[in-house]
């Protein structure tokens, strides 16, 4: 799944009334792109160091490491607990100084003063819950557990603070008098409402409620992807026949003896849910009941019944966001969301699934009548089920196109498909990367990367971390350990951007050769890392991907499509073993089959989007039974039984403990904007100048600072049209 990982587990709360995603910078300073005004730096009693045990503690020490990269060999589990306890009693500290400050309110001493503030507790942040989702470990887990609720009640105590409110307020109330720049009228305008949307407006006895709402909602989503981690962890599917392998590649089977031999199977053979074992098994496997047998291990994360059920939890998270969103006002979950999203309501999301859901279901259904076609003509005599999709899928394809994903493979490793990564950053945006083997990094996987421009300054440093392994949860994402802002004093401070995958690791001294969707994975999360390196503004809180959930995919959408443009393929694409150019014919029958099996590929997806909607556009707050309520709503919509969702309720990551709840619409929103913004391209040339100028100009340059439909309009000068994704698809002519 192609994602952006929340920048941490902080509680929404505390995201929406601090907002202060910073750290120090040691790289060397630019000039300042907006003309402001400097904020001095209010005087704080926080207490001794002494007093939280962090004396020695890297958090709290000056990082002399180039670029003001967090030392990652210094940093120890027990480092964490001490610096998270000193940074939230600091940042209380500094939040009560704002609100008791005897001058009057004003823009600089209140606004800006809360946007800045909290630099130990963003520290410590940035690098403890970038680490517990790339490279957790149990001493970790527990700390998020016990770390959670207090960032919720820090929230809380941001939120709540009627002293601080009112502060807000009162600027608030006079912002049309204030001459301030959009970026600024902006910060002000999202401050204020995130105070009434946090609870501001409460009576004392709401308050109290919200907070307790809060905290329980913090514990449970945590507990919610440990499960999931746990889940993903422990199944496995262990082979000690050699005729069970039948079918498998030669490289998917050495992938599963060395996963035995870490996991102390030596001489067999194991599979995983991740999706690098799961999903060649699905493909290649001729073993039916095999195929069923690690679909079903697949599909039912979280749903056995066992220490790490997710059913109840998921049941109670969503029935606690539905009573938290009516005692805000809300009639339910999915408004008080969708009410600061371009989106704005559920009626709105509706409208655009209707328009998508009946072509893709009868597109579905075309392809499961051709998949049984073939099954009855080779004699099978058997009806096909939903494991059997992606074998039957491959070998219509195979067929169909005369494209065998074996083939394709060899001309997309690893390593050259990163390079037609830079290709593209460098055609469209002038970027350089060198890389780096003295800085730190938190595994040895990570590779480090110096991004530079034309003149050869400092963009920001990229950090890659591309192989599964345990400790890592599934997906991918873009994330930063420091983002691009303006800090108090004037000084431009670069990003630091890691972006993390779960490709399979390189077996032997054949290097690791992708699948063209784990290539266009790729391509996607570099384009959420373009969104942070190219950002150009003044507040942490706007600056980079801090734009509405379903408009911050939209810049990653686009950069897929110029992966399969012949001349980026030409650059990249070549045999690992031979150095032979991807043919043109190959490269045309992958243009012809990438509209194939989007029935399936929409429908899966669509049918995600949809369950999460029901959950959070529940009205009465009563807990469920989680499986009788999926069942019924997938029914409901009229899903075949030969497609699951692509995330069932018990593993669905993103919406109970990622920031996708009532969002998950958003990945297709943000693809009609990202297919609509890749035909100005198609128009004016893949890699035309004054195109990708206004890309950045407009779009990634910009971040939060304006409303995203008004930037949309003017790179593009209209609305994006939904026809070019469904036309992409290949589900309309």
């Amino acid at each position: 799944m192609k994602k952006l990982a929340i920048a941490s587990m902080v509680s929404m709360a505390l995201l929406m009334a601090c907002e202060k995603e910073k750290a120090q910078d040691t790289a060397p300073a630019a000039k300042d792109p907006v003309a402001k005004e400097v904020v001095k730096p209010a005087e704080t009693a926080a207490a001794e160091k002494s007093e939280a045990n962090i004396e020695g503690n890297p958090f709290f020490e000056k990082w002399d490491t180039p670029f003001g990269m967090p030392p990652f060999d210094q940093i120890k589990n027990e480092h964490y607990g001490p610096a998270f306890e000193y940074a939230i009693k600091k940042a209380k500290e500094e939040i009560e100084l704002v609100a008791n400050n005897p001058e009057e309110p004003t823009f600089v001493n209140t606004i800006e003063a809360l946007e800045y503030n909290g630099k130990d507790l963003t520290k410590v942040a940035n690098v403890f819950f970038n680490l517990t989702s790339a490279n957790t470990n149990p001493e970790l887990q527990a700390i998020s557990r016990e770390i959670g609720p207090k960032l919720s009640a820090l929230g809380d105590d941001v939120n709540l603070n009627p002293q601080l409110f009112a502060r807000v307020k009162a600027v608030y109330e006079q912002k049309d008098k204030l001459g301030l720049r959009p970026d600024q009228m902006k910060l002000l305008e999202d401050r204020y409402k995130g105070f009434v949307r946090g609870g501001a407006e409460l009576d004392d006895e709401q308050k109290a409620r919200l907070r307790e709402l809060n905290k329980k909602i913090t514990e449970l989503t945590i507990k919610f992807g440990d499960n999931v981690l746990a889940e993903n962890n422990n199944w496995e599917m262990v082979l000690d026949k050699e005729e069970q392998l039948a079918g498998l590649p030669q490289n998917v089977i050495d992938a599963a003896a060395e996963t035995a031999k870490k996991r102390g199977h030596e001489g067999k053979w194991v599979f995983t849910t991740h999706r690098p074992s799961k999903n060649p098994f699905l493909i290649y496997s001729t073993n039916r009941d095999l195929r069923e047998k690690i679909y079903k291990g697949y599909t039912h994360r979280g749903d056995n019944d066992n220490a790490n059920d997710n059913k109840k939890v998921a049941a109670k998270i969503a029935a606690l966001r539905s009573q938290k969103a009516q005692l805000l006002g809300y009639k339910t979950h999915a408004d008080f969301v969708l009410e600061s999203r371009v989106a704005k309501n559920a009626e709105n999301v509706y409208n655009l699934l209707n328009q998508i859901w009946p072509a893709a279901i009868k597109q579905a259904k075309n392809e499961v009548a051709a998949m049984q076609k073939m099954i009855d003509e080779e004699g099978g005599g058997f009806k096909f089920r939903a494991s059997d999709w992606r074998h039957y899928a491959e070998k219509i394809r195979k067929a169909k196109y005369d494209l065998d994903e074996s083939v394709t493979k060899p001309y997309f490793s690893l390593e050259d498909t990163l390079k037609g990564v830079f290709y593209i950053a460098n055609k469209l945006y002038g970027m350089n990367f060198k890389e780096r083997f003295d800085l730190p990094k938190y595994h040895e996987d990570v590779r480090t990367f110096e991004v530079t421009d034309p003149n050869g300054e400092l963009i920001g440093i990229y950090l890659t971390d591309h192989f599964v392994r345990d400790g890592k949860r599934g997906g991918a994402w873009m994330n930063s350990y420091r983002k691009q802002f303006v800090d108090e004093n004037g000084k431009f401070r670069k990003p630091i951007i890691v972006n993390v995958l779960n490709y399979p690791r390189p077996v032997g001294d054949e290097p690791t050769l992708l699948t063209f969707d784990q290539a266009s994975t790729l391509f996607h999360e570099f384009g959420h890392a373009a969104h942070g390196f190219l950002s150009n503004g003044v507040y942490p809180s706007q600056t980079g991907t801090s734009v509405p959930r379903d408009f911050v995919e939209f810049p990653s959408q686009v950069h897929e499509n110029w992966m399969t443009e012949p001349e980026v393929l030409a650059q990249f694409a070549k045999h690992y073993k031979t150095g032979e150019v991807i043919p043109q014919e190959l490269v045309e029958k992958i243009q012809a089959a990438s509209k194939f099996n989007q029935g399936f590929a929409t429908t899966e997806y669509m049918a995600a989007t949809l369950l999460d909607l029901a959950w959070h556009t529940i009205e009465d707050g009563e807990i469920r039974d989680a499986d009788e309520f999926e069942a019924k709503v997938l029914k409901d919509y009229g899903l075949i039984d030969e497609i699951a969702p692509r995330y069932r309720t018990t593993y669905f990551s993103h919406i109970f403990s990622g920031g996708y709840s009532a969002g998950y619409y958003s990945y297709i929103w943000s693809d009609i904007f990202g297919a609509d913004a890749y035909q100005a391209f198609r128009e004016n040339g893949i890699f035309d100048e004054k195109t990708a100028k206004a890309f950045v100009d407009n779009i990634l340059s910009k971040g939060g600072t304006e409303d995203p439909l008004a930037l949309y309009k003017k790179f593009r000068g209209k609305e994006a049209d939904p026809k070019y994704l469904l036309k992409s698809r290949g589900l309309i002519d």
